[in-house]
C-alpha cells in the first residue's frame, strides 16, 4: 500500500511520511503539482494525502483533485485544509475528493481518516472485481459447428482494441460473447460497463453517458468515465439518439468529452463493443443511424448466431442453467430425460437462449418432484397427447391421404432431427435407426437438400 503525500512544506509532508512509514506504509512525498503528476504517472498510489494550497505550483490542490479523479478515478484523496479554507475542502469533497483533514491535525485523527480511506477503497475493488467475475463467461457453452465458429472469431479479437459489432436476434448472447472478450482481453481488470440505449430516456442519454458537473452535488460521473480503461458496451446501438451518436462519435476520435455543466476535458481510455438485432445499413438509408459512427463501430463484424442454429448445444446449456438455478435459488437439481432433451432440441426457439432459460426456469419452478424433467412438463407439450399415449393429430396433415401424410411427415420429421443435429447425417441416422446410406437416399427421394456438405461434421464431402 503506497501513499503519496502533496505538501508544499517540507516539515508537514516529512511529519505525515514518517507517521504512515511508522504504521507500516509506503510512502511518497511531492512538493508541488508537477513532482506530484510525476510520480502518478509513474505508479497510481493507493491513496494521496493532498494540500489543498499549494505555493508556488502551475496547479493548486482542487485542480490536481480533478486531474486524478478523472484519470484515476479509484484513488482515494484525502485534503489536507487550513482553518480558513473549509469552504473550499467541502467544495473539494463535492469534486471527490474522500474526506479532509483540518490543520492542525492530531496523530489518532489523522490515522482514522487513512484508514477509514483505504478500506473503503478496498472494498471498491473488491466489488467492481466481484460484478466483473459475475456471469463474465456463463453462457458461452456449446459444441456445435455454429458456436465453434463464433468463439473462434471471439478468441481473435480478444488481444486486440478494435472496435467489435455483434449483430444476431434477441436473446441469443451478443452481451454474453462481449462479456468473453473483455475477460480474455488485456482490460480484464478494468470495468465492463454496458450501455443499454433502449431503456435510457433520449433526453437523458448524454448526461447518462457523460456525467454532469452541478454546485450542488459536485462531480457525477457518466458511464464513459466509469469504463476508463475497460470497455463500454453500447447494447442495441441503434436505439442511440441521432443527436447522441454525433457525440459518441467525436468521443471515438477525440477519447475525451465534456460533463454536461462542465468546461474542463475529461480523457478517457476505452475499448467499444457494440451490439445490434437490426440491419444498421437500412437504419442508415432511413436516416436513423449516421454513416460515419457505423464505419467507426463496425470494424470487426461478428454475427452471434441464434439458438435454432446450434440446436446440438441446447443439452448442455439446459443442464448448465438447472445447475445455476439450483446454486443461486434453490431450485430442484434434477435431470434431463432422454424424450425432454429431444423436444427441446425440436421446438421453435424465437427468444433464443434467453427464451431457453426462462422456460427452464418456470419448469423447475413448477415442476414434478425432483426426477427427470420429461417432455409433458414443456411448454406447449402438455395436450400434445391423448391421455392413453396416442399422438393427435390435427392441421392439414389430419386432411391428407395416407400416402402423402406419411410422405409429409416423414420429411418433417427428417428435417426437425437434421436440424436438431446440426446437420450431421451420421447423427441422424443413428438417431432415426437407419443406415447413413439409406438416410441419403430417403431424403432424396423425398426432395430434402440438407445442406451438411461442408459443415466440417463427419460427413464433409459426401454428396446428396
Amino acid at each position: 500500500m503506497t501513499i503519496l503525500i502533496v505538501d508544499d512544506e517540507r516539515d508537514i509532508r516529512e511529519l505525515i511520511g514518517d507517521i504512515l512509514k511508522d504504521e507500516g506504509f509506503s510512502v511518497r512525498l511531492a512538493a508541488n503539482a508537477d513532482e506530484c503528476m510525476a510520480a502518478i504517472n509513474a505508479e497510481a498510489p493507493s491513496l494521496m494525502i493532498l494540500d489543498i494550497w499549494l505555493k508556488d505550483s502551475r496547479m493548486d490542490g482542487i485542480d490536481i483533485l480533478k486531474t486524478v479523479k478523472r484519470d484515476n478515478p479509484d484513488v482515494p484523496v484525502v485534503i489536507i485544509s487550513g482553518h480558513g479554507n473549509i469552504e473550499i475542502a467541502v467544495a473539494a469533497i463535492k469534486q471527490g475528493a474522500y474526506d479532509f483533514i483540518e490543520k492542525p491535525f492530531n496523530i489518532d485523527q489523522l490515522m482514522v481518516v487513512v484508514s477509514r480511506a483505504m478500506e473503503t477503497a478496498r472494498l471498491r475493488r473488491e466489488n467492481s472485481e466481484l460484478r466483473r467475475r459475475d456471469g463474465t463467461t456463463s453462457d458461452m457453452l456449446g459444441n456445435s459447428a455454429a458456436f465453434r465458429t463464433l468463439k473462434a472469431q471471439l478468441d481473435k479479437v480478444t488481444k486486440s482494441n478494435g472496435r467489435v459489432m455483434l449483430t444476431g436476434p434477441a436473446g441469443s448472447g451478443k452481451e454474453m460473447a462481449a462479456r468473453h472478450i473483455h475477460a480474455h482481453s488485456n482490460r480484464a481488470s478494468a470495468p465492463f460497463v454496458t450501455v443499454t440505449s433502449a431503456t435510457i430516456e433520449p433526453e437523458r442519454m448524454e448526461e447518462v453517458l457523460f456525467g454532469r458537473e452541478t454546485p450542488e452535488r459536485g462531480v457525477e460521473p457518466g458511464l464513459l468515465e466509469q469504463a476508463h480503461g475497460g470497455i463500454v458496451y453500447f447494447d442495441e446501438v441503434a436505439d442511440m439518439p441521432l443527436g447522441t451518436q454525433s457525440k459518441i462519435l467525436r468521443v471515438l476520435v477525440e477519447q475525451q468529452f465534456t460533463r454536461a455543466g462542465g468546461s474542463d476535458k475529461v480523457r478517457v481510455d476505452l475499448r467499444v463493443i457494440s451490439s445490434t438485432t437490426r440491419d444498421l445499413r437500412a437504419e442508415i438509408a432511413a436516416g436513423r443511424f449516421r454513416q460515419e459512427l457505423y464505419d467507426r463501430l463496425n470494424v470487426v463484424p461478428i454475427a452471434v448466431p441464434s439458438l435454432e442454429e446450434r440446436r446440438e448445444d441446447i443439452p448442455e446449456l439446459t443442464r448448465y442453467f438447472i445447475d445455476s438455478f439450483h446454486r443461486t435459488q434453490g431450485l430442484p437439481q434434477r435431470t434431463l430425460s432422454s424424450d425432454a432433451e429431444a423436444m427441446l432440441q425440436t421446438m421453435r426457439w424465437p427468444g433464443n437462449v434467453r427464451q431457453l432459460r426462462n422456460v427452464i426456469e418456470r419448469v423447475l419452478i413448477l415442476g414434478e418432484g425432483n426426477g427427470p424433467i420429461e417432455a409433458r412438463e414443456l411448454p406447449g407439450q402438455e395436450s400434445g397427447g391423448g391421455d392413453d399415449g396416442r399422438l393427435v393429430i390435427g392441421g392439414a396433415l389430419a386432411t391428407l391421404p395416407l400416402r402423402e401424410a406419411r410422405e409429409l411427415f416423414e420429411k418433417e420429421y427428417l428435417l426437425t432431427q437434421i436440424n436438431r443435429f446440426g446437420g450431421n447425417i451420421s447423427r441422424t441416422a443413428a438417431f432415426v435407426g437407419m443406415e447413413r446410406s439409406a438416410l441419403h437416399r430417403k431424403l432424396k427421394s423425398l426432395g430434402v437438400v440438407t445442406g451438411a456438405k461442408g459443415r466440417g461434421d463427419d460427413d464433409e464431402g459426401e454428396g446428396e
